[in-house]
């Protein structure tokens, strides 16, 4: 009667009793030894309760009353409520064939038996290295079908440039014969092939000749406004050289150059004085200066569909430094002169690339052409992604063509990592804060999007 009696209790349990006793044998694999002492005394006080409600006599009346006590007011509960010496010997004996090397206990003790570690690791690496391989073909995707310029485009725009610079070298020559300028060239990223998407910018540079005894430049964070990046050029010697010694002397204010006379004094030839109309329809092009702001811009249509747009930049050079008339976004800055990198940046790019057959040009152009589609991430400008690549190649020595992948993802990463600090320093010149004319407000959604692309990135390809 006993056996049949106890083989009854085990059948009205229905597997739970087991499924205790398992959870309390591998509470040791997920928890550790004290998370295990903590669990096995929980474990085994509901244990024994549901023993004792299960093996009492079989009235109704009075296995509902005792299941129910047992249930909802163990005699364990609460803090002042103390294990009696029957439970206490039970997890004590528990306790002491648990082993005491910390290697002994594996996270996953609840999990269906896992391949070996060797395997595993075989499994993650080719699970990532397919996804690397899906992110791969998306990228280069991407580049061939909506980053790449068409080169027959290119060569179209950039002679267009050519033309219009032509057209505005002799009119200054004819009209101010006494300006001292240096032949103005073309710059900016279609001159430099780094131009995405649309072939439809570039920038037409007009050198000023300055006297090297008469200005000189003074650093940004050396002066009272602390904006590294930025110059003053001062006038110099007064003294022995009268205002009016320098052609450029009518430009200055309070005895510094003033990039913004400088502009004012452009844009009065350049919008003011040419007859575009007439100049293009010799060449058969639509010419018109830009409204303001861009009072400095010419607009050229020179297909039905297609506009190039010429940012005339007046700039100085003095010893090493390259400056250009590129105002400060905050309007209290705008005697300061902005310290020229680009140049430098896109040929340290170029070199590196050149090197070892990298990608780091190719990484970049797909960086730029997301932000230019994207219109959370417009205020990131060439300069500030260019700089990234850069300061990851310093780190990363890997650029190989089958590395674009990942080397994408890292400079995603590295460009949260900037954000989320606030500062992004210049590559070659760690003085400079690249993203100090971005208002925190604008770094925290430029943070905030790139955050959220890191977990599934193809989502940048689609926009």
């Amino acid at each position: 009667m006993a056996g049949a009696s106890e083989r009854k209790g085990k059948k009205d349990d229905n597997g739970i009793g087991t499924a205790i006793d398992f959870v309390l044998s591998n509470a040791r694999l997920v928890l550790g030894v004290g998370g295990a002492a903590m669990l096995g005394i929980a474990t085994l006080a509901v244990k024994r309760m549901y023993d004792r409600a299960i093996s009492a006599p079989s009235s109704p009346t009075r296995l509902s009353h005792a299941g129910k006590r047992s249930w909802e007011e163990p005699s364990w509960m609460g803090s002042s409520r103390l294990l009696n010496q029957d439970m206490k010997t039970t997890v004590s004996r528990s306790l002491q064939t648990l082993p005491t090397d910390p290697s002994a206990f594996d996270s996953d003790g609840f999990c269906t038996p896992r391949p070996k570690p060797s395997a595993k690791r075989s499994q993650v690496d080719l699970k990532k290295a397919r996804l690397r391989l899906s992110l791969q073909e998306k990228l280069l995707t991407y580049y061939r079908e909506r980053v790449a310029i068409p080169a027959d485009e290119q060569t179209r725009a950039k002679q267009v440039a050519v033309d219009i610079c032509a057209e505005l070298r002799s009119f200054l020559r004819a009209k101010l014969p006494d300006m001292p300028l240096r032949d103005m060239y073309l710059s900016g990223s279609l001159y430099d092939d780094l131009q995405v998407v649309t072939a439809d910018h570039i920038q037409l540079m007009a050198p000023l000749v300055l006297e090297q005894n008469l200005w000189s430049c003074i650093p940004g964070e050396d002066t009272i406004m602390n904006v590294p990046g930025f110059f003053l050029v001062r006038r110099e010697n007064p003294e022995y050289f009268p205002r009016g010694s320098s052609y450029w002397d009518r430009c200055a204010v309070g005895g510094y150059l003033s990039p913004k006379m400088v502009a004012d004094a452009f844009e009065k030839v350049v919008a003011g004085s040419i007859n575009w109309p007439a100049i293009g329809s010799l060449l058969d092009y639509v010419i018109r200066p830009a409204p303001p702001p861009a009072a400095l811009t010419l607009e050229v249509q020179y297909e039905p569909a297609r506009r190039l747009l010429i940012d005339f930049l007046p700039s100085v050079t003095l010893g090493d430094v390259v400056l250009v008339a590129r105002p400060h976004r905050l309007a209290r800055h705008d005697t300061l002169w902005r310290l020229s990198l680009r140049p430098a940046e896109t040929a340290r790019l170029r070199a590196l690339d050149q090197g070892d057959a990298g990608c780091r040009c190719l990484c970049l152009r797909i960086l730029k052409a997301i932000c230019k589609s994207t219109p959370a991430l417009g205020r990131l400008t060439a300069s500030q992604l260019t700089n990234v690549i850069l300061h990851l190649a310093r780190d990363e020595p890997d650029w190989a063509p089958e590395a674009l992948a990942d080397r994408f993802l890292q400079a995603l990463r590295a460009l949260v990592g900037y954000l989320e600090a606030g500062v992004l320093p210049s590559a070659l010149n760690p003085k400079v804060n690249l993203f100090s004319e971005l208002t925190p407000e604008e770094i925290d959604e430029l943070g905030y999007t790139l955050y959220c692309s890191l977990s599934e990135p193809e989502m940048l390809l689609q926009t």
